[in-house]
């Protein structure tokens, strides 16, 4: 059964219709951060990263981000040598058994708006930094695959978050031009990505998990 949260509102809907709407997915259509957060903090330090490495707010400085990129950035900027493929395929085979696992609650806010635009019949899409398999899993584990035709994810672009592709491919599959769709983000590269689109944006608010330390780990 899908579970919808009941919390503080994470968006304020823009104050005027646009032609078509592009959603992120994770941390903005449901609450799939977390889950995120432990696979990549498992993973990680499967490979060999300090404790020290990717801690929340890191994590969520790269969401949106394609999972090998990721890993380069981080060997890049702390000096590692991980495995970009072998460790994005780690932490992409955890994220699927805590799914499995545990399930996912939607993003109530979100969700609706969506529901409300398939009834009017204004174009949506799905614009995310995960691969098609694990974002398919993402929306089968929240019972809402059935509301999504289009999804486009880095496999299919050359450049994915922060730059502007994913987004305009949505928009093209849409049918609608770039400058007359919103995209619904929660992670700052998603965002600069619909600024680079020329599309306007909207932040998703992202609650601290119960679980971290203090230090944000």
């Amino acid at each position: 059964m899908q579970r919808e949260t009941s919390s503080t509102p994470r968006i304020t809907l823009p104050e005027r219709d646009f032609k078509g709407y592009i959603f992120d997915l994770d941390g903005t259509l449901v609450e799939s951060m977390p889950l995120h957060y432990r696979a990549w903090r498992e993973a990680l330090r499967r490979h060999g990263a300090p404790v020290e490495v990717f801690g929340w707010q890191e994590f969520l400085d790269h969401g949106g981000m394609a999972a090998r990129d990721i890993v380069q950035e981080l060997n890049e900027q702390y000096g590692l040598k991980m495995e970009p493929d072998s460790t994005a395929d780690e932490k992409r085979n955890l994220y699927a058994c805590y799914l499995e696992e545990e399930g996912l609650n939607v993003i109530p806010e979100t969700v609706q708006l969506v529901r409300n635009l398939r009834e009017r019949g204004i174009p949506y899409a799905i614009g995310t930094g995960s691969a098609i398999p694990g974002a398919r899993a993402t929306l089968c584990a929240a019972r809402i695959e059935e509301l999504f035709s289009i999804i486009v994810t880095p496999e299919d672009v050359v450049h994915g978050k922060p730059a502007p592709d994913i987004f305009l491919l949505a928009a093209q599959r849409m049918g609608v031009p770039p400058q007359e769709c919103v995209v619904f983000e929660d992670a700052e590269p998603g965002l600069q990505a619909a600024r680079a689109a020329g599309m306007e944006c909207v932040r998703v608010g992202t609650p601290m998990p119960s679980f971290l330390n203090d230090e944000g780990f």
